[in-house]
């Protein structure tokens, strides 16, 4: 009896734990499905202490101490395992966030564009975060900007930092535009992988057998051949289904190993993130190991690597790495394209761009997030921050919270490319667009003298003249038009200067309404943060709940020629347009290929509407010459080039790089502006 006794005690005990097992593990359950859901912010906004006359950008930046990131990343829901900290001031931000809050409704999406600007810009990436910094600092909306990283050229050449100004900047604004997290380098060593990889397969085709080119590619292991994966898909590609490297043809290891490159079709080029003008144009192989195989070449700066506008384009790592397998590099001797999974280098490549597709988290001034994440060229690519930062920071925002990004340039460039290729790539749809203006590019559309950078401003632009202010308030209406043509509200934002004048300002706001825009408000960021913004942060959310019916310009189905020509006269105002025999060539060749349905982003001046600088306000009755075509396969998008387009800055007489130090006590970077 005792046994049975002790036995049924002891099967009281085992159900006891077995049930005590299974308790514990609804509760770590529970916790575990609790802590993947949606965390509301607890955000702490710094204080902001303001003076008059406004100290210089880096006195500012100086001024404010940041958050630690990851008291910031904890303030707006993201768990420790999501963030890859980069010291004290930046971070990562992983993608399986994405995964984890998919559920979660995304917040309202606002892009910041502008008017036709000067050579100075008109404040846009002020603009946008003066706005975050009123959201939620001021009216108390969780809200993110997403801004592109400043490329290393312009900063030590003609334009200093890039982090916003004044009163609305990012902070630290030496990180933000030195280095950064590392991705523009990473895109370089990318880039010039690729590149090297290009001329090292031409050399190898041009001095090797066929027989000896493939014992070098699939070489014997340990007395074994095997094709690598990449190998194996484009033996599929070829349409040759043998798996076995013993089994192929002569015809077929001909066919494997020659990718006959023809050197005079070679799109890709080297790249590095320095203002160099002396790159534009060089002979690489001169050496005798080369063996007398040499060609003309050029280098880029970093950003123009069609690589970045991949980066910008992508939605996941498998998108990234198949994007770049896409890319054309040249084409082969019969006609047919090149890319880069044919050259055998995708996975080296992605392997690169591993750590450069996480968007990097930032502050405000005020302590407000900001994603910044990829930075194409806004000429030769579309100009406009990652589609991941913005996808991330939708999430999130919330369902109430807004998410503020730019597109480079004017309206008629920078907002055209981010609808018809932007958002095609990420499937979102803009609620608001806010337009930049100012006093200053207005009086300019108007007939005012030239503006020069680095010149001091004519008397025009620091005294009251109504009459050029009413003139070229035509610019400013021409790209409300513009806005209304993808069907989304538009707000103006007039970027308020020290010599403007009240009477300027209300005459601006008076047209701007009359004109379609939602409202027109003057803009203080730059002198009181995110307080100078709160009238434009209240118009923009009453401006998200209007109706919205958003629309692309064209239909990707039409031939390459006529969505060229929809976006000249619908947004440029051309009469027509007129390709050279080279452009009209590249179409039909780029057709042939498969490529005809891709969009299009136009190359052209942004200092006008029209292809020429020169030409202000709203030129109209102009044919707009095309005089060459090319591709970003990659990124997925045509590039007409209206004119000559350089790809890679110059130094100016006297580069900003004369009043950039290190004060070596301190380690404080000095002069930065």
């Amino acid at each position: 009896q005792k046994d049975v006794d002790a036995h049924a005690r002891s099967e009281d005990i085992d159900q006891l734990t077995v049930a005590l097992c299974m308790q514990n593990l609804v509760k770590i359950t529970e916790q575990w499905i609790k802590s993947q859901q949606y965390r509301t912010w607890n955000l702490r906004c710094l204080k902001l202490h303001t003076l008059k006359p406004v100290p210089s950008d880096i006195e500012i930046s100086r001024a404010q101490t940041p958050k630690a990131i990851d008291v910031l990343a904890k303030e707006i829901g993201l768990l420790t395992n999501e963030i890859e900290a980069y010291g004290q001031t930046k971070a990562k931000v992983r993608l399986s966030l994405l995964e984890r809050l998919k559920d979660q409704p995304d917040g309202k999406y606002v892009l910041v564009a502008g008017i036709t600007p000067t050579p100075l810009g008109e404040g846009k990436s002020t603009v946008t975060i003066g706005l975050v910094q009123a959201l939620t600092a001021h009216l108390k909306l969780n809200s993110f900007a997403c801004l592109r990283q400043p490329s290393q050229g312009p900063t030590f050449g003609v334009k200093g930092g890039a982090a916003g100004g004044g009163y609305a900047q990012v902070i630290p604004m030496e990180e933000f535009n030195l280095h950064l997290t590392g991705d523009i380098h990473a895109i370089t060593a990318a880039n010039n992988l690729l590149a090297a990889a290009i001329d090292a397969r031409i050399l190898h085709e041009n001095t090797q057998s066929d027989k000896a080119l493939y014992n070098r590619l699939v070489p014997l292991v340990q007395g074994k051949r095997a094709f690598s994966n990449i190998q194996l898909a484009r033996l599929k590609r070829l349409g040759i289904t043998k798996t076995d490297p013993n089994a192929l043809t002569e015809d077929e290891i001909t066919r494997f190993v020659r990718l006959d490159i023809d050197p005079a079709t070679i799109t890709w080029q080297r790249v590095v993130d320095t203002n160099d003008r002396f790159l534009r144009k060089i002979t690489i192989g001169q050496a005798n190991t080369e063996k007398g195989f040499s060609r003309q070449a050029q280098f880029d700066i970093a950003v123009a690597s069609e690589i970045m506008a991949v980066l910008a384009l992508t939605n996941s790592l498998s998108d990234m790495k198949e994007r770049m397998g896409r890319i054309v590099v040249a084409n082969s001797k019969q006609g047919q394209p090149v890319t880069a999974e044919d050259l055998g280098i995708t996975g080296a490549l992605a392997v690169l761009m591993k750590d450069a597709i996480k968007p990097t988290l930032m502050q405000t001034l005020e302590g407000t997030p900001v994603f910044v994440h990829a930075g194409p060229f806004a000429n030769i690519a579309h100009g406009s921050s990652s589609v991941l930062a913005d996808k991330i920071a939708l999430k999130l925002v919330g369902k109430e919270g807004f998410v503020v990004t730019e597109a480079g340039f004017g309206a008629d460039i920078g907002m055209e490319k981010f609808f018809n290729i932007k958002c095609r790539a990420s499937g979102l749809v803009p609620n608001v667009v806010v337009l930049v203006a100012t006093v200053r590019a207005l009086k300019m559309h108007g007939g005012g003298p030239s503006v020069t950078a680095g010149a001091p401003l004519k008397k025009e632009y620091t005294e009251e003249n109504l009459k050029l202010v009413s003139d070229g308030c035509s610019n400013l209406q021409k790209q409300i038009e513009i806005a209304q043509q993808f069907g989304v509200p538009v707000v103006v934002a007039l970027n308020i200067f020290r010599t403007d004048t009240p009477a300027e300002i209300d005459l601006v706001c008076e047209i701007a309404k009359k004109s379609g825009a939602s409202d027109a408000v003057p803009c203080n960021h730059w002198s009181e943060g995110g307080k100078g913004s709160i009238e434009l942060a209240q118009a923009v959310r009453k401006a998200a709940d209007q109706p919205n019916s958003f629309r692309y310009l064209y239909d990707l189905e039409l031939p390459i020629t006529e969505k060229i020509r929809i976006i000249a006269q619908k947004i440029y105002g051309a009469k027509d347009i007129e390709l050279s025999p080279g452009a009209q060539s590249q179409v039909d060749r780029y057709s042939q290929q498969g490529f005809g349905n891709l969009p299009i982003c136009m190359a052209k001046t942004h200092l006008s509407l029209s292809h020429m600088p020169d030409w202000k306000g709203v030129p109209t009755g102009f044919v707009l010459p095309i005089s060459d075509v090319r591709a970003s396969i990659g990124a997925g998008f045509i590039y007409p080039l209206v004119g000559t387009m350089s790809t890679m800055p110059g130094l100016p007489t006297r580069p900003c790089f004369y009043d950039i130090d290190l004060d070596t006590e301190t380690e404080q970077v000095q002069g930065l502006f």
